[in-house]
């Protein structure tokens, strides 16, 4: 099975720490987000990865190598300007021999199923879409009719559902694909238009965007004390 992970973007969100580093090579618990990402692919049966590469590319090569150390096989598909999430995809689908993959965020800590993704290719469904309950980000404050207080919901569950950045498409999307540009403004209304794009929903998994310092506290906290993973 085959996987692409974007990881090409400047981080900018995280600097000071992405001045020196790609993001994806930021450290979550001891270790970079693209070293969980790869075992996390690499235990659900992925064997090859895709590494869509950017800024400061030549350090995730450095870092990874062709792959044998994280058991798999690595491929490097290099960007000379930004080319968008869309862009990127397009630009690594030469390497990619399977009709189905799995794309994913190089920001994303997350401990769902791909397989469930991956089952959802049937017919004329082209992607599938990974979906996590939205949770606020701040607490919620109750009140009454007459503005008195009744409870505090520290960031509840909101009864919405978000992108999770994690996709499985076939190869035959490159119809859809801009060769630069973002797959989720270029690409995906016109698969769900087409009634070609699926929606999976993950409710009882682990999620986690990697864009904020705060983000890399809570991640580190999960890994750590709550045990989303193991360590190796």
């Amino acid at each position: 099975m085959f996987a692409v992970i974007l990881a090409g973007g400047f981080g900018k969100r995280l600097r000071p720490l992405t001045d020196d580093r790609p993001k994806p090579l930021v450290e979550v618990a001891g270790r970079p987000i693209l070293a969980w990402q790869i075992d996390w692919l690499r235990e659900q049966g992925v064997t090859d990865v895709v590494l869509a590469v950017g800024y400061l590319g030549g350090k995730i090569f450095d870092y990874v190598g062709d792959g044998s150390q994280f058991g798999i096989r690595v491929y490097y598909s290099v960007e000379k300007e930004p080319l968008g999430t869309g862009g990127a995809v397009r630009n690594a689908l030469k390497y990619i021999n399977d009709d189905g993959f799995i794309v994913v965020n190089g920001d994303i800590i997350t401990n769902l199923r791909v397989r469930k993704l991956m089952d959802s290719l049937q017919g004329g469904v082209i992607g599938a879409i990974a979906l996590t309950p939205l949770k606020s980000p701040y607490g919620i404050v109750q009140v009454d009719e007459n503005g008195f207080i009744l409870n505090f919901q520290e960031k509840p569950q909101l009864p919405y559902l978000i992108n999770a950045g994690v996709y499985a498409l076939k190869t035959s999307i490159k119809d859809y694909l801009p060769e630069k540009g973002d797959i989720e403004v270029h690409t995906f209304p016109k698969l769900a238009r087409d009634k070609k794009l699926v929606g999976v929903t993950y409710g009882d998994v682990y999620w986690k965007s990697i864009d904020t310092l705060k983000d890399l506290e809570e991640a580190d906290k999960a890994i750590n004390e709550q045990g989303v993973f193991n360590k190796k």
